[in-house]
């Protein structure tokens, strides 16, 4: 493989569809995002046009392509996808064109039926074959509501002229003109419709859920070639060769390649994966099993916590309330506010995910007062993602992972207020990486393997660095505190979602 070989990767996420351009060595050498629009018809629905996660993703793509090229003389040779999971979209086989807006991970309108199921008594079956809870987060309910609801949508899919993916999928049907309809297996692993033991579609949850077969897409490993883009999109036909749910894709970029390992993703939401190597471990603490990216024979598996809002709390800040204008403000409003105050904030805007699992929870605010500021404000959110981790480190430890250390990543992470917080009330050392766009990354590197563009894994794993750590200096005092005051106001806004389901 010519040293001048380069890889790109279509980040496609929740609030934006980006592509970065990586070159031999993991670095980036060009740089293309663009946001779209959310659509919110509904309280607790999330939705986006799928022709913007399309264009936005083939726009990004071609400018990052020309800039690196330029940049550097080299050659893009593969792509690499990593893509916000759970997201559902059914488009027409013919056509390509969506019969719906898809429905976004975030998305709770399928709240009644998980509970249904739940009633029913088939929790258990599919926590054993799926490693997942049933919970409205997951594909498989959102995509049983789509042909319930949809016109003509069941009986099209009966007759096979519908296609099911997550973006992975749809993107790659598009890129390859309509001739591939295919996924990887961390995304499978994400629908509520794959056995992650046996590694294949399951007959028991496609009947629980009334999925015929004939919409599903074929699953390869992560580093696979998936399909090749036809030529009008990029000038040339180009291998995709890495596919990767985003947070297994960021896993994959921390190089966690080792039972034990843990990262956490701070982007819309935030997720923690611990490696458990060819082990699928169950959790007895409410966390998910999840299969991670994998380059050889044996299965790769790990265990995740999820957490729905992280990031999103700046955004909430910054366009709903409008007490921020970017998302860097609120570290130095942080600063400012000097201490916690009392206040604490729970953002369950889309119920609460891991380990409480409660989709009727909404965002709650405890301890206003008359002068309670932006800044307190802005603090409370802060800390309420390091808060929302500490919980899935309690679920996690209780699981019988040993997480002193986690490597973390995403854009939340440049701030190093919330970085020295997250340490203080977890009580654990936190590494920055220098590359924080680690999602991107992993997608690049399975990618990159598959491709030749990089020998190994031992070689990926020496190009991992941290930048700066973090380590717990907070007294045990102060973290009690602290920690009580947030333990009762998640206690009282669960409580308010049982009193009113009832």
């Amino acid at each position: 493989m010519p040293s001048d070989a380069l890889i790109m990767t279509l980040d496609q996420g929740t609030t934006s569809s980006r592509a970065m351009v990586f070159d031999a060595k993991g670095d980036v050498v060009a740089v293309a995002q663009e946001e779209f629009t959310q659509h919110f018809p509904k309280p607790g629905w999330v939705e986006h046009e799928p022709e913007d996660i399309w264009t936005t993703t083939l726009e990004t793509a071609r400018r990052a392509m020309k800039a690196g090229e330029a940049e550097t003389g080299g050659k893009v040779v593969s792509i690499g996808i990593a893509n916000q999971r759970e997201t559902v979209l059914v488009w027409n086989r013919e056509t390509g064109k969506a019969v719906h807006r898809a429905i976004v991970w975030q998305d709770r309108r399928t709240a009644s039926m998980c509970d249904a199921l739940k009633a029913g008594g088939h929790e258990d079956m599919v926590n054993s074959r799926s490693g997942l809870t049933i919970d409205p987060y997951f594909s498989g309910t959102k995509l049983r509501w789509i042909l319930e609801n949809v016109p003509e949508a069941a009986s099209l899919a009966e007759a096979g002229k519908l296609a099911f993916g997550t973006v992975d999928s749809f993107l790659m049907f598009q890129l390859s003109g309509g001739k591939t309809h295919v996924t990887d297996e961390t995304n499978a692993s994400r629908t509520l419709l794959y056995n992650i033991r046996e590694g294949c579609w399951d007959d028991e949850l496609l009947k629980l859920l009334k999925v015929p077969r004939s919409v599903l897409p074929e699953v390869k490993t992560s580093a696979a070639a998936f399909c090749e883009t036809v030529p009008e999109w990029f000038g040339r036909a180009l291998p995709v060769t890495g596919v990767a749910g985003d947070q297994q894709a960021a896993a994959f970029g921390q190089a966690c390649f080792h039972p034990g390992m843990v990262k956490s993703t701070y982007g819309t939401g935030c997720f923690l994966l611990a490696n458990s190597g060819e082990e699928c471990l169950t959790s007895t603490n409410r966390l998910l099993s999840t299969v991670a990216c994998r380059t050889g024979a044996a299965p790769q598996f790990a265990v995740e916590g999820s957490i729905f809002i992280a990031g999103a709390v700046s955004q909430w800040l910054r366009d709903s309330l409008q007490i921020i204008k970017s998302a860097s403000e609120t570290e130095l409003l942080a600063q400012q506010a000097g201490g916690n105050e009392g206040v604490y904030f729970v953002p369950a805007f889309t119920g609460l995910g891991a380990p409480h699992w409660d989709a009727d929870a909404r965002g709650a605010m405890f301890g206003l007062t008359r002068g309670t500021d932006k800044a307190d404000i802005a603090r409370a959110a802060l800390e309420s993602v390091a808060y929302q981790t500490l919980d899935l480190l309690t679920a996690l430890n209780a699981d019988g992972f040993d997480t002193g250390r986690i490597r973390v990543d995403g854009g939340m992470v440049a701030n190093s207020w919330f970085l020295r917080f997250l340490a203080d009330v977890t009580a654990t050392t936190i590494d920055r990486p220098d590359m924080i766009e680690s999602t991107a990354r992993g997608a690049a590197f399975l990618s990159g393997l598959q491709s030749g563009v990089f020998d190994s894994v031992e070689a990926l794993e020496a190009l991992w660095q941290s930048e700066t750590v973090f380590r717990p200096s907070m007294d045990a005092a102060e973290r009690k505190v602290l920690v009580t005051g947030w333990e009762k106001a998640v206690k009282t806004t669960l409580y308010r979602a049982q009193l009113d389901r009832e």
